[in-house]
């Protein structure tokens, strides 16, 4: 008789049965449904011989290798008599590989593709035609490190000849000693020579967050026809970027203006920080003939660039009209002299003159100046994270541009001559509307909302008389952003509004604009079942001085798509609100800010929008910041929390973090920047632990989640880690997990069940 064998047990996940795994594993496919639509991340549009073509450069995450895919894929663009427009797509994609870089050229006819290098290889740069690559250049590591491609620093420029490139990369790395059994190795020597190791060399402190290793952004030019490189003098003590050609004349040499961050003191972080003070310079190009040997100007003078914004703290984002008589751009004064991140902008033009060469006497004219209390309904002030290459209608005075506008992403068409600001984007959409670029005078953007996956734009300018214009806007089908019918199906059921909310506070000592309603996102399943609201998320963001747009989020599409409401806060020091909003919280974290966000969820509770029981919260940066002090300051409110790099321990923070000086400026208000100081006083550290979650840590009851990422410069993960260290010593640490994967509070919940407990995902 044959023994039966006993079937094996089947097993599974820590804290997921046979039920709960079934769902995990339904809400993990519908994830990657959602990560996987793509976001178009620039577009160009250039005139061929058979009409306007558009080339969009789209990525699209790959959640299993943890990195994006990045192509491109190109449209020719066809407009019937009728103001109708079609946009015909190519069968396929081409897939870009990781680092590379592509720039057209301004006629169109050329395309740059820079390919960066990996250890020690060369940077490729490839000039390609429309049917075939033209040039190839290899420029080894003695020359220059990786070209910059990260939209602050980064600046490729073709001149309008065509037949020079200026850009913006890494400078050569100083050669580091060797050694091998013997001591120190005479020569030139690689790293992977067997028997041997390289010394590090001195340190040198780079731009923090995102930047790590990069030291010194430089300029070099390179002739398009034999591949010849050269470094642009004179920038020794800056960092410099956003370069591009100025207007060239036939009797004076060309001459490039960019933009120059003072390198010879202490660099702190760059990424988000609009508040490092930078100019706008202008400097002779190589490969230039002098014309200045002959009336004795000397080549020390010839190479020095010219400051040409001295009256003014912040300069960025130059751009030369189409006639070349005027230099527009963006600066962030109001960030640089009140110490904040990140502020109103102001836009300023410089008359420029090619035939005369650059003076730092020129006077800045204000465009646009920054705005403090916005009447309702009026605009707030410019927010604007980027600029196109060539923002100019055909009238050479009107730029278009995207600037926030409330909980809201606007395009707005700005009069440099005037200073009149218009909203083209329709003024009856809370939706986001985002510039891609233009053809002509016509407009290609994106449009979304928390509900409503992206669709592209095109927007025509309608010139009903001499005064008054209008702009259409049509639909373009697309295959850029389709996604699975169970998306669509799911995303059809939700629904979204903007509230705004009173600002509770009776302490009579706020200014107009401090005292107007502030703005919360709120995303809801467009009914109810059983007449109960289904469970609320609220989503802080970072900054604080950052925005939460009415734009598509897949992230948060996907909670709101399994049953949540979200509410999506924007307090007061958030953009897009005029200065006078923004500038009332600094010295008033932890307090005004935590406020406005009891007041924004009471106020949801008020109007029948949320149950009082069932309510999570989650942030990152000093969202997380937020997060841990609402568990903290009001610890029967929340059922779940979930916080990424939180802000947790100010103390611990600005010794450590490479942004010291935004402690001081959010603790401390205005007198932040006199008090600041590289070792904080006794009494600074005190007024520091005062003011941040881990003071609160103790009345702590809600299970949360932290996400802590482990090279993370901005908010190290000492500052996380801490916390945990003391909920484990005082009992409040029920057990600890790691998931391998995104876990959605639905999730959470189930496996938090009671008690305090703190779980921990490294990243």
């Amino acid at each position: 008789m044959e023994s039966a064998e006993a079937s094996p047990l089947k097993r599974y996940p820590l804290g997921l049965d046979e039920t709960s795994e079934e769902e995990y594993s339904s809400q993990s496919t519908l994830l990657q449904d959602f990560a996987s639509i793509p976001t178009i991340d620039k577009a160009w549009t250039f005139t061929s011989t058979s009409g306007s073509q558009c080339m969009f450069s789209i990525s699209q995450s790959n959640l299993l290798a943890n990195k994006n895919r990045r192509y491109i894929l190109s449209s020719h663009i066809s407009k019937g008599s009728t103001n109708g427009v079609s946009f015909q797509w190519a069968a396929f994609p081409i897939e870009m590989p990781s680092g590379s870089i592509m720039v057209p050229s301004p006629s169109g006819s050329k395309l740059l593709v820079v390919r960066n290098p990996e250890n020690d290889s060369p940077t490729k740069f490839e000039i390609w035609s429309p049917s075939q690559v033209e040039k190839e250049f290899h420029v080894p590591l003695s020359v220059h490190g990786s070209v910059y491609s990260d939209g602050w620093f980064e600046g490729i420029s073709w001149n309008n000849d065509e037949n020079f490139i200026a850009y913006v990369a890494e400078g050569p790395t100083p050669s580091k000693p060797v050694f091998n059994h013997l001591g120190y190795k005479k020569g030139n020597s690689t790293d992977k020579e067997c028997g041997s190791w390289k010394g590090q060399g001195d340190w040198e402190e780079d731009w923090g967050e995102t930047y790590p290793g990069k030291t010194e952004p430089a300029i070099f030019v390179i002739d398009v026809n034999s591949g010849e490189v050269h470094p642009v003098e004179g920038t020794r003590k800056l960092s410099v970027g956003q370069v591009v050609w100025a207007p060239a004349s036939g009797s004076l040499q060309q001459y490039l203006v960019f933009v120059g961050w003072p390198s010879d003191t202490r660099k702190l972080g760059i990424k988000y920080c609009y508040n490092r003070p930078c100019a706008l310079y202008a400097v002779r190009a190589p490969f230039s003939k002098s014309e200045d040997h002959q009336s004795g100007t000397n080549a020390s003078e010839e190479a020095s660039p010219v400051k040409l914004t001295q009256r003014i703290s912040s300069a960025f984002f130059p751009r030369f009209s189409p006639d070349g008589k005027a230099l527009v751009f963006l600066s962030a004064k109001s960030s640089v002299d009140s110490w904040v991140h990140s502020a109103t902008q102001s836009l300023h033009r410089i008359d420029w003159s090619p035939d005369v060469k650059p003076s730092p006497d020129a006077d800045i004219v204000d465009v646009v100046p920054v705005v403090m209390c916005p009447e309702d309904g009026c605009f707030p002030g410019l927010y604007c994270f980027n600029l196109l290459r060539k923002p100019w209608l055909s009238d050479g005075y009107t730029m278009i541009l995207s600037s926030v506008w409330g909980s809201t992403e606007v395009i707005l068409s700005v009069n440099v001559l005037s200073g009149k600001v218009s909203r083209i984007s329709p003024e009856n959409s809370n939706f986001s509307w985002s510039l891609l670029a233009l053809d002509g005078n016509n407009i290609v953007a994106v449009c979304s909302s928390p509900a409503d996956v992206p669709e592209i734009k095109y927007g025509s300018l309608v010139v009903k008389s001499s005064a008054e214009a209008s702009w259409s806007w049509l639909d373009i089908s697309s295959p850029i952003y389709r996604c699975s019918e169970k998306v669509i199906s799911l995303l059809s059921s939700c629904q979204f509004s903007i509230i705004k909310i009173p600002v509770r506070d009776d302490s009579g000592n706020l200014t107009k604009g401090a005292g107007n309603p502030y703005e919360a996102i709120f995303v809801s399943s467009k009914s109810k079942s059983h007449n109960l609201c289904d469970p609320l998320i609220v989503v802080l963001h970072g900054g604080p001085h950052f925005i939460s747009l009415s734009s598509f989020s897949k992230s948060l599409a996907f909670l709101s798509s399994i049953g949540y409401s979200l509410l999506i806060v924007n307090y007061r020091g958030s953009l897009g609100f005029g200065e006078e909003a923004l500038q009332s919280l600094p010295g008033k974290i932890g307090s005004q800010d935590v406020n406005d966000v009891l007041a924004a969820i009471d106020h949801a509770v008020n109007m029948g929008l949320a149950d009082p029981a069932k309510i999570a919260v989650l942030g990152g940066s000093h969202g997380g910041f937020l997060t841990t002090h609402l568990i903290g300051q009001a610890p029967d409110k929340f059922a779940a929390a979930a916080t990424r790099n939180p802000v947790c321990s100010l103390p611990l923070m600005v010794g450590t973090a490479d942004i010291p000086d935004w402690c001081y400026a959010e603790t401390f208000g205005k007198q932040g920047k006199l008090m600041y100081a590289e070792a904080p006083s006794s009494e600074h550290l005190a007024v520091f632990h005062s003011k941040s979650p881990i003071s609160h840590i103790s009345k702590v009851k809600t299970p949360i989640l932290f996400l802590l990422g482990a090279k993370d410069l901005r908010v190290p993960i000492c500052t996380g880690l801490q916390v945990c260290i003391i909920m484990y010593s005082r009992g409040q640490w029920r057990s600890q997990k790691c998931f391998q994967g995104c876990s959605d509070l639905k999730e959470l919940k189930k496996i938090l069940n009671k008690g305090r407990s703190i779980y921990i995902l490294y990243i």
